[in-house]
């Protein structure tokens, strides 16, 4: 049972950065990623198809006889995680915007949150934001466009930087002092962001909290895989592999296949 790999799916290549952390911090797990890049971007999606998304993914994780699922998508755990939760028995470990940290360590009592329009629109972030509107501001920027370019590879591309500049020049305007990333895809555009806020803006995301929160329930449940041997991460995308490879460096134990899902 331990040596089963730990399923991780999203709406495409952006849970790349959760499974960065997740073989980080745990270097003997053997894992199984899914990137649903064919129907990226999940945000654009109504709650019913992002459901329809999450279903058919974790299906796909439990024939691979994964013991554990990362919902590696903000929007994917917001508007899904509790169906999930209700139909299979599998332990989920979800990903939402770190809006808590945030609130706790702004100085302007003001956070900007840059996530897409399904996890901004969806009722566990609406839940979650709703308990620090009073002692903090909260400036929500939809990133309308960025993850197709993510997606196609274009992080590098002007037409990315420009994108980035407008969505977060108004929130310093109105004095942030904290950045919440409210998507996975994001983390890969922090060069871009720091170019644009320098050293005063803290940029926050949810990567580290969930590598740990998944080590602390391997533990919980006895499923951690102490076994010697290298582990082996198999990546599965339903589209073009190229910009996976500019993601993630090339490794031996490491393969990315195309599969149609």
């Amino acid at each position: 049972m331990n040596k089963q790999p730990i399923g991780i799916f999203d709406s495409g290549v952006g849970g790349l950065s959760i499974w960065k952390e997740i073989t980080t911090l745990l270097p003997t797990e053997n894992t199984i990623y899914l990137a649903d890049s064919a129907n990226a971007p999940y945000g654009e999606k109504s709650k019913e198809e992002i459901i329809d998304f999450c279903i058919k993914n974790t299906l796909l994780l439990l024939e691979k006889d994964c013991k554990i699922i990362i919902i590696a998508c903000n929007t994917a755990t917001t508007n899904a995680i509790k169906t999930l939760r209700k139909l299979y028995k599998i332990p989920f470990i979800g990903i939402e915007p770190a809006i808590k940290p945030a609130a706790l360590k702004t100085k302007t009592n003001c956070i900007g949150i840059l996530a897409t329009k399904g996890t901004l629109n969806s009722e566990l972030f609406t839940e979650t934001s709703k308990k620090y509107m009073g002692s903090t501001d909260i400036v929500e920027q939809i990133g309308e466009g960025l993850v197709p370019l993510i997606e196609s590879g274009q992080i590098e591309s002007q037409k990315l930087k420009n994108l980035v500049n407008k969505y977060i020049q108004p929130m310093l305007a109105k004095k942030i002092d904290c950045l919440v990333l409210g998507c996975t895809h994001y983390p890969f555009l922090i060069p871009t962001i720091k170019k644009i806020t320098g050293k005063s803006i803290e940029i926050i995301d949810s990567g580290f909290a969930v590598a740990k929160q998944t080590k602390a329930v391997l533990e919980k449940n006895k499923l951690t895989n102490n076994s010697s041997h290298p582990p082996l991460h198999k990546i599965y995308t339903n589209t073009k592999a190229r910009t996976i490879y500019k993601l993630i460096p090339r490794a031996e134990n490491v393969s990315v296949s195309y599969m149609p899902f």
